[in-house]
């Protein structure tokens, strides 16, 4: 009954700040405006389209509200007059009152402010759907970001998460693509996201795994967290200062090569992708920072780091493995693939398949990003997919929106920039170092305490394996003479290969050196 009741609010609200406008503009009037006045009594808020989504968005709760970020990065699919004011939902949210944020910090600490905080300011720096961030000053001197979440927000998620999961039984029940789609799993995907940043905990352990695989990429600063101030409820952070990445002029102003600048967002995102299968997944602006201190200038600075995307190893192979065949136009491993990873049923004709991809991707090679919507060629992929069954998978979603903000991202740092030239030598390399030299050093390395601890262990195993085979010692002498030497010459030859292995991977290491 409470989700039928939300469906309720959630119908009247967009009625009353007359979103329906916007989407049923070409609905018979007539009915409409009758049912309109029922729902509304006539009290339909005025004003500009963009600003009445806005406050729609913000007063249905945080799920909504993700939803108008994602939108306000989309400029090629969206009017700039609504992309400018959804922007505003990136982190000037309405914040909840200073008093009830101080209260709540101190809550969450579990002792007075004054006791951890030398300073702290009453009003927020941001705000957004879940939480809002105070600067303070520790006793020590140093500058802080103080992160709160909002109160009662376990209860609104959860009331909009039961609603999609009746609709996603419905779209999996009525509808044709109900099962290729997997609604449910990709709800259930999205239920996970939302329920990890309410745990402040989660998104600071996040942060610090996410700072140790950047430490070598001296493009990308990540906040160091204060864990003996860090809770559930409360997260307190290193302070960084940079210019927010929408303030273009800003940036461009204090000298910040703006073309560079979106190359390196490119690096960033697939270096996370595809190296550490680990990727920030909520890079809306509100949320990345440019440094233009001089030891540090013209460096991301990531911040919010509730959602988090994780890949397989298998992922990550067939994913690479696609990018580098679309960037060389081989549209026949592009489809091959699909057949390989089981996301098209087995007896898929490869060479139609193939034709079908070649005709959506084609159209959009060697133009620059300001000619190529990315969200268009998904849409048409998707299209496709339909017709070859392509299964939907779940924990690639995440990936294809984050991928979407990244390119909305660089459409507003520099719409020359090619986004396909830019990923391809980054991805090339990346599979060298899957199949080459490194890659058997590294899988040597990783392997070599558990062969160490096997070795000894195999007579022992054998042994065992043989009073197994006979419990009551009737194998004949002659059998037990055999089994000897064939447990002699597998140990030899265990021997000989670890010992092969060895030296090969001493004899890579020796001719990497000599390649340095």
């Amino acid at each position: 009954m409470r989700s039928w009741a939300r469906l309720g609010r959630i119908i009247i609200t967009l009625m009353r700040y007359g979103v329906d406008d916007l989407v049923l503009a070409n609905a018979p009037q007539p009915w409409l405006k009758a049912v309109r006045w029922c729902v509304t009594r006539g009290r339909r808020f005025e004003a500009p389209r963009g600003e009445r989504l806005r406050l729609a968005l913000e007063a249905l709760g945080p799920i909504f509200i993700k939803f108008g970020q994602v939108l306000s990065t989309r400029r090629d699919l969206v009017p700039l007059d609504i992309a400018d004011e959804l922007a505003r939902l990136q982190d000037k949210v309405p914040p909840i009152a200073s008093e009830q944020a101080l209260a709540l910090i101190r809550q969450g600490l579990g002792r007075p402010l004054d006791e951890v905080f030398a300073h702290i300011e009453p009003e927020p720096v941001a705000s957004a759907s879940i939480a809002q961030v105070h600067f303070a000053t520790l006793h020590d001197g140093r500058e802080v970001a103080v992160k709160v979440l909002r109160p009662g927000m376990l209860s609104v998620i959860d009331d909009d998460l039961s609603l999609l999961h009746i609709l996603a039984r419905w779209v999996e029940r009525l509808s044709a693509d109900g099962r290729r789609l997997r609604p449910r799993e990709v709800v259930a995907e999205f239920d996970g996201y939302l329920h990890d940043e309410l745990d402040l905990v989660r998104e600071a352990s996040n942060a610090a795994q996410l700072r140790r695989n950047m430490a070598d990429l001296p493009l990308i600063m990540v906040p160091e967290m204060h864990w003996n101030l860090c809770t559930e409820t409360v997260m307190v952070m290193q302070r960084m200062h940079g210019v927010p990445i929408s303030q273009v002029q800003r940036l461009r102003d204090a000298g910040v090569d703006i073309p560079k600048l979106a190359r390196d967002g490119v690096t960033i995102f697939f270096t996370q992708v595809f190296r550490d299968g680990f990727f920030h997944a909520d890079m809306h602006p509100g949320n990345i920072q440019v440094s233009v201190a001089p030891e540090t200038f013209g460096r991301y600075i990531a911040l919010d780091f509730g959602i988090i995307g994780t890949l397989t190893e298998n992922d990550k192979q067939y994913l690479a493995q696609n990018f580098i065949a679309f960037f060389r136009r081989d549209y026949k491993r592009v489809a091959e693939l699909h057949v390989e990873s089981g996301w098209v049923p087995p007896d898929t004709r490869v060479d139609a398949l193939e034709q079908a991809v070649r005709a959506v991707c084609e159209p959009h090679f060697d133009r620059p990003l300001k000619e190529i919507s990315l969200g268009q060629v998904l849409m048409r992929l998707f299209q496709t997919s339909r017709r070859f069954n392509v299964e939907i998978q779940p924990q690639l979603v995440l990936l294809q929106k984050t991928l979407l903000n990244v390119e909305g991202l660089g459409r507003e740092l520099d719409p020359e920039l090619d986004l396909w030239a830019t990923a391809k030598p980054f991805l090339e390399r990346w599979m060298n170092e899957q199949v080459g030299w490194r890659a058997l050093l590294r899988q040597l390395q990783a392997e070599a305490p558990r062969y160490a601890q096997l070795l000894p262990e195999l007579p022992r195993l054998l042994h065992a394996n043989l009073q197994a085979r006979a419990p009551d010692h009737t194998v004949l002498l002659q059998d037990l003479l055999q089994e000897q030497r064939r447990t002699n010459r597998l140990i030899r030859g265990v021997i000989i290969g670890v010992l092969g292995f060895v030296a090969g991977a001493l004899a890579a290491r020796w001719w990497l050196a000599l390649m340095h």
